[in-house]
């Protein structure tokens, strides 16, 4: 199981996996996290890790207190079909 790693230096969520990086850019502030981007190596691809990695992103912001400003068309469509996320919002 991948960890995820919060980079404050570049902004980004990592989740390293199987030797690639699939990450999440992001921008906070006033209590809200923007995911701006996410991206998957080419090589993971098909494998549910930007799944996995959005999911544990989300969990991250829960546990912070933040809402969630899902800019990112993957993210947003993430929150649409797991209701249990939309309280982010």
């Amino acid at each position: 199981m991948a960890q995820l790693i919060d980079n404050t230096a570049r902004n980004r969520y990592e989740w390293p996996v199987d030797g690639g990086v699939a990450f999440v850019d992001y921008r906070r502030g006033d209590g809200v996290i923007a995911l701006t981007h996410a991206e998957v190596p080419p090589e993971l691809e098909g494998r549910g890790v930007g799944s996995a990695m959005v999911r544990a992103v989300l969990e991250a912001a829960r546990a912070n207190g933040e809402k969630v400003r899902p800019q990112c068309s993957f993210v947003a469509a993430y929150i649409r079909r797991h209701k249990e996320f939309q309280d982010l919002l």
